[in-house]
């Protein structure tokens, strides 16, 4: 992995495409007075996300959890706003069936993890380049399915649909290279 203190190719690729942000459409911002409880039973509101999901352990996804309203879809969206070029999506998941309260390693079969900003389907483990970031879990109660194949066309959907909204805030601090 490390070689005379300096990074490994594939571990350098990762290190620069989880944390550079670009043209990347913001997030959903629906205005909604309804509010979604989102928890996670590994971390807190405002803490540390464990190293396990994150690049420097087994980048899994975190466990969440959430409540507050009942709704016919439901879509997770998991963003850095501190990413060098602004919002970097590292988990975009939607169309989770009515009833839904939590995802853990697995989500429904019906639902559809759309491309990251990774350019993956599916969740990109944080992993900041310098500094301490925040990772933004936000899940939205939606009145109907998004049934969007783009990025751009479910927040849209999200934007026209959302009922209620939560969000779960967890920090991940750049780990430097150790020169071994």
């Amino acid at each position: 992995m490390l070689r005379h203190g300096l990074l490994s190719p594939a571990l350098l690729t990762l290190v620069l495409a989880s944390g550079c942000g670009g043209s990347e459409p913001a997030s959903p911002t629906p205005t909604t007075a309804v509010t979604l409880t989102v928890t996670s039973t590994a971390f807190t509101e405002g803490g540390a996300i464990p190293a396990d999901f994150t690049c420097t352990g087994a980048g899994n996804r975190p466990p969440l959890q959430w409540s507050g309203a009942s709704a016919q879809a439901y879509a997770i969206v998991v963003n850095d706003p501190d990413a060098p070029g602004g919002d970097y999506h590292h988990w975009i998941v939607v169309d989770l069936p009515a009833g839904t309260a939590g995802v853990g390693a697995a989500i429904p079969g019906q639902a559809r993890q759309l491309k990251n900003s990774a350019g993956e389907a599916g969740w990109t483990a944080p992993c900041p380049p310098s500094g301490t970031h925040h990772y933004r879990f936000t899940v939205y109660a939606l009145s109907a399915p998004t049934r969007a194949s783009t990025v751009e066309n479910a927040f849209a959907a999200i934007e026209k649909t959302t009922i209620a909204a939560g969000t779960l805030t967890g920090t991940v601090a750049h780990q430097a290279a150790s020169g071994r």
